[in-house]
């Protein structure tokens, strides 16, 4: 347990002056009984009437003691069941995707596909923005916010090479540093020269997370993306892959070159199938719209911490009352 005022725990000094003060003013009532012969003192020191005497007080200090705690606002983890999922929209946005064998282009269609998407999951759903070509940046944390989502999703334009390696990694340490765990990647070691050490990386569980990779599925950088998989396979995150382009592919002109550019289903099966996750052609709108009833939300149980104030509050209250009532009843009054 913690407290936000933890400084108001200082009034749990008087409670032991006040138990003080009680046995001092129940001492000096026994003398003066005494002194003067009272019957009263004689049958509290028989036993069963004296315990009777002391129980009011007894509830009284403990009640106090409750609502002192209670001032000082604490908080509790509580485990929480609630529907929830977070999943990381992560867009090939390398040169390759500005091939037309989808119209207008690849980048528009897969910006069409996320934003259906967005438009179709439930407010539970958190929904986070990853972009990458030859390396990877997070452009949207998850958020509930979906205007949002929708305005960085808009924002997207092709750019340089291609790494899927990175991308899958980048959206894992987004889904790991959202749920409040460190990250294990920084700026520094996503790059196209560097090889991340995946194998020092702690496994963690995120079954309520997943990644929507949306490419044309072509790598021509580092890292390896199988190993990327193997990684998101082993932290419970599953990938559902969408195709955009075509077999048939098209040709692209860039600084005066020609390449030919067309969809690498094989890759993009093998990322799905590797970590429970399903792949989808982008140009099958029917197949599309499969995903939206493949990625439900998932009943989680989460520790959160939770302010109890109330509660003790309640408790602190009832004492009193059961203190008060006991003491009308078996005196005639309260103390």
């Amino acid at each position: 347990m913690s407290f936000i005022w933890s400084s108001l725990l200082v009034l749990l000094l008087c409670i032991p002056l006040l138990a003080l003060l009680y046995l001092r003013i129940q001492k000096r009532k026994r003398d003066a009984a005494a002194q003067y012969g009272g019957f009263g003192a004689l049958r509290d020191s028989s036993g069963g009437a004296g315990t009777r005497r002391q129980l009011p007080a007894i509830l009284f200090l403990a009640a106090i003691s409750i609502l002192v705690l209670s001032l000082a606002r604490p908080q509790a983890p509580i485990s929480l069941p609630r529907v929830e999922g977070t999943v990381i929209l992560t867009f090939d946005v390398s040169g390759s995707m500005a091939a037309d064998d989808l119209k207008p282009n690849r980048m528009e269609a897969a910006k069409a596909a996320a934003l259906d998407f967005v438009d179709n999951q439930p407010a539970s759903v958190n929904i986070g923005v990853v972009a990458f070509s030859d390396g990877g940046i997070t452009v949207q944390s998850p958020s509930h916010e979906r205007a949002d989502v929708v305005d960085t999703i808009e924002r997207l334009v092709p750019r340089r090479g291609t790494s899927l390696g990175n991308g899958i990694l980048v959206a894992l340490n987004t889904i790991v540093v959202d749920a409040g765990d460190p990250p294990f990647l920084s700026a520094s070691n996503i790059s196209d020269q560097t090889q991340p050490e995946l194998g020092s990386v702690a496994v963690g569980w995120y079954p309520s997370s997943a990644i929507v990779l949306l490419s044309d599925g072509e790598n021509n950088q580092e890292p390896d993306p199988l190993l990327a998989t193997d990684l998101a396979a082993d932290f419970g995150v599953r990938i559902y892959t969408v195709g955009i382009g075509t077999a048939e592919g098209a040709d692209l002109t860039a600084d005066g070159f020609t390449v030919h550019s067309q969809l690498d289903e094989p890759m993009l099966q093998t990322i799905a199938e590797s970590t429970g996750g399903i792949y989808y052609n982008a140009g099958n709108e029917k197949e599309l719209q499969r995903i939206y009833s493949d990625l439900q939300p998932k009943l989680t149980v989460r520790s959160e911490k939770m302010e109890i104030t109330s509660i003790l509050s309640a408790l602190g209250i009832l004492l009193f009352l059961v203190g008060g009532a006991f003491s009308l009843l078996w005196f005639g009054r309260v103390l």
